[in-house]
Parts: structure tokens; C-alpha cells; sequence
């Protein structure tokens, strides 16, 4: 039976090895960055959304390096450490006078997604200071949102990739493994939500949830290159009753340790966490079940 090795959903075999051993012996000054590029571009090897699948592509030919499959060159530098890199936020002044009132009486409000732009900072500073979770720096597709008002941030709410197993959706959703490995791109994690504690409007953080379902396909879609059809969350039972998504029609889909298998036991290994879910249309089973 043939070699085959399987990394991040792609097999290499070993023509594809003899392929990578002929590029780095064609190209003996190229660092390790420029040679994954090269196999990116040889490989059509590319994100949804048409970027070059470049730091899973390093990862695959450290792998095999280490395997002593190829022989890549000599580290030319190595990446900054990231608990130096990536510090805390740092508090930044905002307003924080009490507002109260109805929510006809703040509108019209405006959505900005912030990640990349000015904004950003203060989004970081903001969840850093008031969220019980704090600030944590994510990782692989995702978008930031603050909501204002006038002048003034009400809420902060961060998207990104899904989990690749969680029982309870799983099993909502009803795909197999292959499609779900296919398509859990095409989910959306809502990992932080956060009303600003000042700001005492009733209905707001519904309205928010419901907003947010009608804007957030769109934007991924422009920046991702792919459409989401479902949105999932997790909150903490012992803390929250989900009252919010509930009134913007979410369902809740069970508990779980947060480890993508079953309810847990009587003794479980990590906090008890309630799973929501929030399908985008009515074909959502059919298109995450599809596979070619």
C-alpha cells in the first residue's frame, strides 16, 4: 500500500514528497517562507477566500522535516514570543455617564466591523476592562463589531471560526464527518458579547443579536470570500439564562464540557457550558451536509 499522510485535510503522498525534495534542491537560497509560497502556488493550495494557505503550508514541511522526509534550510529568524508580542490591552478613556432609556430613543444604530481598521484598540480595551472573560486574541477567520450610538460604543461582539467537533450541534445539524469537515467554515462562533455596563437600555442586546444575523453574512462574504449559514455560542448556565439570544431566536442545543462530546458526567473535567445555536436560512442542514 502506498505512503499517505493526511495534514489539515490534505493528503501528501509520496510523489508530492519528491516534489518538495526537487523545489528546495532547484532553489537553495529560498528561506522557508518563500518556498511554502512556492508549494502554495504549485499545490493550488488556497483559503476560501483566495489567500495562499501559507502557515499551514510551513507547518506541513516542518512536519515532514522533522519526519526526516525533506531537509528544509536554516531558520533565518525566528517569530517574536507571543505572550511578549501579544500584551493585554491597554485601558483607554471612554464615557462612561449612565444612559438609560428606550431603544427607539438611541436609534439609529451603527454596526462597525473594526478589525484591521483605527477602532480596533478600543474594541481590545473595552472587553479587556468589562468583559468577565476578558480580552483573548483570536485566531483564524474572524471579525469584530462595535455598536454605537451617536458618539458613544454600546456593545462589543467578536466572530470567529467554529469548533471543529461539538456534540450537541453536531448532532442538530445532522452532517456526517466528511461534511463537516468540509464545511464547518461555514459556521460562525460567537466568542465574546458584550453590553457595555452603563448602558441600561432595555430589549438592546436582543436587537443587537438580531441585527447582527442579517449583517454578519454579508460582511464575511466580502472579506472571507464565503458565505455563513449557521451561528453558534456558548454561555455559562451558572451565571447566564442565554435570555437575550433567546429573544433573537436562538435555540439551545444541550450542555457540554466544551470538548465536543456529550452532556458531561457527574465529574466533569472542564466547566459545564450551554450550547446555542442560530441557523441563517431554511436550507442550512442541506448546504453544511454537502459534500462534492
Amino acid at each position: 500500500m502506498a505512503w499517505m499522510l493526511r495534514y489539515r485535510g490534505r493528503e501528501v503522498s509520496e510523489p508530492e514528497i519528491a516534489f518538495l525534495r526537487r523545489l528546495i534542491a532547484d532553489h537553495p537560497g529560498a528561506s522557508r517562507r518563500a518556498l511554502s509560497k512556492r508549494v502554495c502556488e504549485a499545490w493550488n493550495w488556497v483559503q476560501p477566500n483566495g489567500e495562499p494557505r501559507d502557515m499551514v503550508c510551513r507547518g506541513l514541511m516542518l512536519q515532514l522535516h522533522r519526519d526526516g522526509l525533506i531537509e528544509l534550510p536554516p531558520l533565518r529568524c525566528r517569530p517574536p514570543n507571543n505572550v511578549v508580542a501579544h500584551r493585554r490591552p491597554r485601558a483607554l478613556d471612554v464615557d462612561q455617564t449612565p444612559l438609560h432609556g428606550r431603544l427607539s430613543a438611541i436609534r439609529p444604530l451603527l454596526f462597525r466591523q473594526v478589525r484591521r481598521s483605527d477602532q480596533e484598540r478600543l474594541f481590545d480595551a473595552l472587553l479587556e476592562a468589562h468583559h468577565y472573560l476578558g480580552y483573548t486574541r483570536p485566531v483564524g477567520e474572524h471579525l469584530k463589531y462595535l455598536v454605537w450610538a451617536a458618539d458613544r460604543p454600546l456593545a462589543c461582539l467578536a466572530w470567529s471560526s467554529a469548533p471543529r467537533h461539538l456534540g450537541p450541534r453536531d448532532r442538530f445539524i445532522g452532517w456526517s464527518p466528511a461534511a463537516r469537515r468540509r464545511n464547518i467554515h461555514l459556521l460562525a462562533y460567537n466568542t465574546r458579547f458584550l453590553i457595555l455596563p452603563w448602558i441600561q437600555v432595555p430589549h438592546l442586546a436582543s436587537h443587537v443579536l438580531s441585527r447582527m444575523a442579517r449583517l454578519l453574512p454579508q460582511e464575511w462574504q466580502r472579506i472571507y470570500g464565503h458565505p455563513v449559514h449557521y451561528l453558534e455560542t456558548f454561555i455559562d448556565p451558572a451565571r447566564f439564562r442565554g435570555t437575550c439570544y433567546r429573544a433573537a431566536n436562538w435555540i439551545s442545543l444541550g450542555l457540554t464540557t466544551g470538548r465536543g462530546k456529550d452532556a458531561p458526567t457527574s465529574k466533569p473535567t472542564r466547566p459545564v457550558k450551554e450550547v446555542l445555536g442560530r441557523p441563517l436560512t431554511k436550507r442550512y442542514r442541506a448546504l453544511l451536509s454537502r459534500l462534492p
